[in-house]
């Protein structure tokens, strides 16, 4: 089928694709959000090993793409992260390093890289915004991590500067939904919650949930953001980085977030809370204020619809999920 007069077919190579965001992109250009002169390659670790410099480099061979959203990493639960936080901070490194690297040497016209709020200062003030990534040190419960993530944005300065490359990020704050890791041990505050609902239910004991359900967190529905990237890759042309979260007053509390589950799920037993286990950082308040100055229209799911969609899902697919 021929082009359209003026339009340059764009072929978009999205690492990290089988996981929870590249799953939600799959599934929303599906969907009918993708565009005809757009051709989406979803690539995960036993396409490439991006670890390694001449394997990232025949991936992008094999597929030339003109664009690049960079999803692949390391990543693990606050319990995890303070156990590993050098392997998170190298293999992440070299990862970020390989992709963009890459992407510059082949021509990508532009990079979308996932970043993280954990990335911000431990000690800052809130709500937090773009402009105070680097304005401190990151909470030392995943420094590692924090710090690689944080050196894509530095990389990404780095290749505009020097090169005139088109390479940004976006910061989600907490992001689930279908096909998330659901690993009681080293997956999310959600998805383990959601997991350990299940597991309560079907064995007819009490919930307990780590900590003491009082810190606050912002959830964003793995769709939404789906959606927001896509805006992202086709028209938000800053190098700068940009913070994609529902609003400071759709904060919740752990607690909250635990209630929702029970609801989504129908359980009926006890809930406890354990408080000889760590909280991790009590809040990370983010502002969506330049996403909404952008884009102010733009309807999030509400959390409670969001939480039953995502427990739905865990419970018919319980077989396959990562856990």
């Amino acid at each position: 089928m021929a082009e359209p007069a003026g339009t340059k077919p764009k072929r978009i190579l999205v690492t990290g694709g089988t996981g929870l965001v590249g799953r939600a992109i799959e599934k929303v250009v599906a969907d009918g959000e993708g565009r005809p002169d757009e051709e989406w390659i979803f690539v995960c670790s036993k396409d490439a090993d991006l670890t390694n410099a001449a394997e990232t480099r025949a991936l992008y061979e094999k597929y030339r793409p003109t664009h690049v959203i960079h999803l692949a990493a390391l990543v693990g639960g606050l319990f995890k992260n303070i156990k590993y936080n050098l392997d998170f901070w190298r293999r992440n490194v070299h990862i970020n390093d390989n992709v963009l690297h890459s992407a510059y040497e082949f021509g990508v016209q532009k990079v979308v890289s996932c970043l993280s709020t954990c990335i911000f200062p431990d000690k800052t003030t809130y709500p937090i915004d773009e402009s105070m990534i680097h304005n401190g040190p990151p909470h030392s419960s995943n420094f590692g991590y924090s710090y690689a993530k944080r050196m894509i944005d530095v990389q990404n300065r780095g290749y505009f500067e020097q090169h005139g490359c088109r390479f940004t990020a976006v910061i989600p704050t907490n992001v689930f939904g279908p096909h998330d890791n659901y690993n009681i041990e080293d997956g999310h505050v959600l998805p383990g919650l959601i997991h350990k609902v299940y597991l309560a239910k079907k064995n007819g004991t009490a919930l307990t949930v780590w900590g003491t359900g009082k810190p606050r967190r912002q959830f964003i529905y793995s769709l939404d953001l789906a959606r927001l990237f896509l805006w992202v890759l086709r028209e938000y042309d800053e190098v700068e980085p940009i913070i994609l979260s529902v609003g400071e007053e759709d904060e919740v509390s752990i607690r909250e977030a635990a209630e929702s589950v029970v609801e989504a799920m129908d359980f009926k037993g006890e809930l406890i809370f354990d408080t000889t286990k760590s909280d991790g950082q009590f809040k990370k308040t983010a502002s969506n204020g330049k996403l909404r100055r952008c884009l102010p229209d733009f309807q999030f799911t509400p959390f409670k619809q969001a939480v039953k969609e995502t427990c739905d899902w865990f419970n018919v697919h319980y077989d396959i999920a990562r856990k």
